[in-house]
């Protein structure tokens, strides 16, 4: 199927926006092909096709190449070391109505964990996340907020007890914490970005992209944030050149607007 792979991409890029030159090939095209041969279909050709006309192949195919693995408090030392010093600092910096943007949020785990974690500092009422994702399907779940009890693990005790509810084998967030988060629909590498951020978080999404779109996404991010601001990253991530783009290493995942 390697022969048709360029076009196939730039099918894609018409239908949905979504560039596949910016995703790591090798990775990319694994995913895709072991879909179209999960979907009986022969060759990306035809696979285009069935992506136009059939909606429930469409949908899979926008949840499956998106990376969509998520869990609340991931990497709790991180998560503890925002709570202790630099939720304090942005506040002490900029005040208690903090601009947040949870992007590439997945299921919701993210962006609920920042209410979650702003609560210990700020009053809910004065809490407000958006959240942005490339994926609708993601989004519409992340809006129902029901969780497996694996996903909710890293969740501290006392919030867990406060904010989730037992439904059968799943866990239900509160409609306290939702209303204060908004979803939308995103494209990191196409759309615009908003400005005059207090706090950006990213987390373990920008492994899957090319190191050019992965520099272009970093740089865009950096631009958003007003100085003094902080970038969130994930564990798996670095930013190399983070000079060149204005930003100064506070600590390993946690980077600064100068």
């Amino acid at each position: 199927m390697q022969d048709n792979y360029e076009d196939f991409k730039a099918e894609i890029m018409k239908m949905t926006k979504i560039d596949l030159n910016s995703y790591k090939e090798k990775q990319m095209k694994r995913r895709i092909d072991s879909l179209i041969t999960k979907n009986g279909i022969k060759g990306y050709p035809n696979y285009v096709q069935a992506l136009k006309t059939n909606s429930d192949i469409f949908d899979e195919f926008i949840n499956y190449i998106t990376i969509n693995v998520s869990e609340f408090y991931r990497n709790p030392d991180q998560w503890k070391l925002m709570d202790q010093q630099f939720i304090p600092d942005l506040i002490k910096r900029f005040g208690k109505n903090l601009k947040v943007w949870s992007a590439a949020c997945s299921t919701g785990d993210e962006p609920y964990s920042l209410v979650m974690a702003f609560s210990r500092h700020i009053p809910m009422n004065q809490i407000k996340i958006l959240a942005t994702d490339l994926d609708k399907t993601v989004i519409g779940k992340a809006k129902v907020g029901l969780y497996s009890a694996k996903s909710i693990t890293g969740v501290p005790a006392d919030l867990k007890k406060q904010y989730f509810t037992q439904v059968g084998p799943s866990y239900q967030i509160s409609d306290e914490i939702k209303k204060h988060v908004t979803f939308k629909e995103h494209n990191l590498l196409k759309d615009r970005y908003d400005t005059n951020y207090d706090f950006i978080i990213c987390r373990n999404v920008l492994i899957y992209f090319t190191d050019e779109a992965k520099n272009e996404v970093f740089a865009k991010f950096a631009n958003s944030l007003k100085s003094g601001g902080l970038l969130f990253i994930g564990s798996t991530e670095q930013i190399m050149n983070y000079k060149e783009i204005g930003l100064a290493r506070e600590n390993s995942f946690y980077y600064r607007k100068i």
